[in-house]
């Protein structure tokens, strides 16, 4: 795609780089299959394909309109696209771009400026969060109807963190997600226990830091790079002292901006090489826990133990921006559970972080087809029983709306094998 950038962009990197990627775009069309918003709402702006056009106009100079800032709005950032593109096109990467061009250039009405700041600030402040989650619970009926459809139940609180091993043979640094302990205060403890049982210490940063991922996808890009700095600010001694220490997390979200902080920072003379280290040491739990279970003896007992049947959900983060799907699903069913794929499981739920609150009902839409999907066994005999995932914002959205329980699937592996360390007590003691 040939392109001819304006000035006020031609001569800055982000305008190199949105060159280098919309050059790449051969304008094939195959994205469309695979864009959620397209297929509701079978709008081309509303597809990959016209938003890489809306993008391509405005850094060509033409004036963006709302019109074109609501069309970049309604994309998830799920990446379906990228996965289905055989031209390797960084479309989010330039979406980030387009974003903040037009954030730049399009003054938002103040109700909408109002909603944004109130939520990418409320989200990335844990303690007030989970208050107002305490406090809506109990009147959830009553609430207004995007507020109702975006509160999930509470999570079981199954324990607390472990004590260290002993003889640790391996450690790791937990990112602990802004959200994730006010929506699920038991699985970041789950996710210490199961490594635990398996010899790996997990340590923790004094103070939880925020990726900036969902303030990047608002379009607030100086708000999400001070977020970064100061995550590196707090990470980086510790992976810097320790060359062996990996940067684990258990949110695929999160974990996947921690994976971009080298591109973000590669121009910065003196973040680049930090920002580099700290991208190359991170890891989904994805990556560490199945190794670790199957070198061990707790392979056997998962094994042989009473499991419930499974419906997957892989979060888009996790299929499309790591590239990690099959991890998973690959783990349980080598552990002997059923595990139930969904039609259509690379489409979106419609969390994709705070754009279930700032896009309510397209992102309602989307959670109804995943749950119908997700329940819909051809098989009664294995009718899920529980449905699990790899990301807290995927976790508390499909809950807030699913009659069945919706866990982390690092959690059910804690609740089991907690269950076997409770049976294999009674047993020494009778």
């Amino acid at each position: 795609m040939q392109t001819r950038l304006a000035d006020f962009i031609q001569a800055q990197q982000q305008g190199q780089d949105a060159e280098r990627i919309l050059r790449a775009c051969v304008h094939c069309g195959f994205c469309t299959a695979v864009c959620p918003t397209y297929q509701l709402l079978g709008d081309e702006r509303d597809s990959p394909r016209g938003r890489i056009y809306l993008i391509k106009q405005m850094l060509e100079g033409a004036p963006p309109t709302q019109i074109t800032q609501t069309h970049l709005d309604r994309c998830l950032s799920c990446r379906s696209c990228e996965s289905a593109c055989p031209s390797g096109v960084e479309y989010a990467h330039l979406l980030e771009i387009g974003r903040k061009v037009a954030q730049e250039q399009v003054k938002r009405p103040w109700r909408e400026r109002a909603k944004r700041a109130l939520w990418l600030n409320l989200f990335a402040r844990p303690a007030l969060f989970g208050a107002l989650l305490r406090l809506g619970r109990p009147v959830r009926q009553i609430l207004p109807a995007p507020l109702r459809a975006k509160l999930p139940p509470p999570f079981p609180n199954q324990g607390t963190w472990p004590e260290p091993p002993v003889a640790p043979v391996a450690r790791v640094l937990l990112f602990e997600p802004c959200v994730q302990d006010a929506l699920n205060p038991n699985l970041n403890a789950a996710t210490a226990r199961m490594l635990a049982r398996l010899g790996v210490q997990t340590l923790r940063l004094p103070q939880p830091q925020c990726c900036g991922a969902l303030d990047l996808h608002g379009g607030r890009e100086a708000q999400a790079q001070a977020r970064m700095q100061n995550m590196l600010q707090a990470a980086l001694p510790l992976l810097q002292a320790d060359a062996d220490l990996l940067l684990l997390s258990n949110a695929s979200g999160c974990g996947l901006a921690l994976s971009e902080f080298g591109r973000y920072f590669a121009h910065d003379a003196a973040l680049a090489a930090g920002a580099a280290l700290f991208s190359a040491r991170v890891r989904d739990i994805a990556q560490i826990l199945p190794q670790r279970i199957a070198a061990s003896p707790w392979r056997a007992r998962l094994q042989a133990c009473a499991k419930p049947h499974l419906a997957w959900h892989a979060p888009c983060s996790m299929q499309h921006g790591l590239r990690l799907g099959g991890l998973v699903e690959a783990c349980l069913r080598e552990l002997g559970f059923s595990v139930h794929l969904p039609q259509d499981a690379h489409l979106c739920c419609g969390s994709a972080g705070s754009w279930s609150v700032l896009q309510p009902a397209l992102s309602i839409q989307l959670r109804e087809r995943k749950l119908a999907a997700l329940q819909h066994s051809q098989d009664p005999a294995v009718a899920p029983e529980y449905i699990v995932s790899a990301n807290i914002g995927c976790q508390g959205h499909l809950a807030a709306a699913s009659p069945l329980p919706v866990r982390h699937w690092v959690e059910l592996l804690d609740s089991l094998c907690s269950r076997l360390e409770a049976d294999g007590t009674k047993e020494q003691g009778t």
